[in-house]
């Protein structure tokens, strides 16, 4: 009779925890990871190699859109006031953070950056055209400079590791594993840019000074560091008698920026025109792809190469 009793006893707990498990898993699965919001897409990349899975990496610039004339949404803005971690690239190239006032912290990348400052070519060039709205004494376009990005991974590795610390030893793995591959694209950019005919390349919206800066050719521009202004007619004389006179054969144009212009000087120049992925956005078709920073700066080095017609 005893042993009766405890059989039931056990069989009456199997059943109680067995009615548990079931009802936990009827139950909706919530997300307890943190949210994190970037505003670029060099931002995106750095932050989701390091975080991989541990947290759930927010774009708030759509793919596809330029970060230049980005306006969140009132919706948007309510998203992010949801992350508990803000990373925005800064040097003037979201005023709409101004008097936004972030819950949680916000992080500007720009002031652990060293920041280009515009020589006096690139403010005439910022004089010449229809629409000038930039302001800003500086380049705003860092992370296309590989330390920049190294210094960009450590500010978010350090951030990261504050929010959740038990993931330490993972973000740091990480970590040297993203400063590894940006040292690799160094390289790459050094030996293939090391020896060129051409001096310099012509583009629309002037995002390549990092780059050209660190890789010793000239850029010319036809609207500067504003890729939505309209070009002026002196400065496309100035650019048409340049591809002339340098025997440019190449001029670069951006997704998010209006070709016309930039396919007509290559028409009546006779020169080839490509497009030049400066890394401020993605499009929606880059993003499908599963497109990386490593990926598309292969791809723009591969353009560079071509159009230096460098051996």
């Amino acid at each position: 009779m005893k042993n009766i009793k405890i059989i039931a006893l056990i069989l009456i707990l199997f059943m109680a925890s067995l009615f548990l498990v079931i009802e936990n898993e009827k139950k909706p699965q919530t997300n307890t990871k943190p949210i994190v919001g970037v505003t670029t897409f060099a931002l995106y990349d750095i932050t989701k190699h390091i975080a991989g899975d541990t947290l759930d990496v927010v774009n708030i610039l759509p793919f596809g859109v330029d970060p230049h004339s980005f306006e969140p949404t009132p919706k948007l803005m309510g998203n992010i006031e949801k992350s508990a971690l803000l990373f925005y690239s800064g040097a003037g190239l979201e005023p709409w953070v101004h008097g936004f006032a972030f819950k949680q912290k916000a992080v500007n990348i720009s002031k652990y950056v060293k920041l280009r400052e515009l020589a006096d070519t690139d403010e005439n060039e910022e004089e010449e055209h229809i629409g000038h709205h930039h302001h800003e004494e500086v380049d705003p376009h860092y992370w296309l400079d590989f330390d920049n990005m190294k210094k960009a991974a450590q500010v978010i590795t350090n951030e990261l590791i504050a929010l959740q610390p038990q993931y330490k030893e993972l973000y740091i793995k990480n970590r040297d594993r993203y400063v590894k591959m940006l040292n690799t694209l160094d390289q790459e950019y050094k030996q293939k840019l090391a020896n060129c005919k051409q001096k310099s390349v012509v583009v629309t919206h002037n995002a390549l000074g990092y780059i050209a800066d660190r890789y010793g050719f000239g850029v010319e521009s036809l609207t500067g560091l504003s890729p939505e202004a309209e070009p002026s007619a002196k400065a496309m004389k100035r650019v048409f008698q340049d591809i002339r006179k340098k025997g440019i054969q190449t001029i670069f144009y951006e997704n998010f920026v209006n070709d016309k212009v930039t396919k007509t000087i290559a028409k009546d120049a006779n020169i080839t025109v490509d497009v030049f992925q400066p890394l401020g956005n993605i499009t929606a078709d880059e993003a499908k792809a599963g497109m990386t920073y490593q990926a598309i700066m292969q791809k723009n080095l591969k353009k560079l190469s071509k159009a230096l017609m460098c051996r």
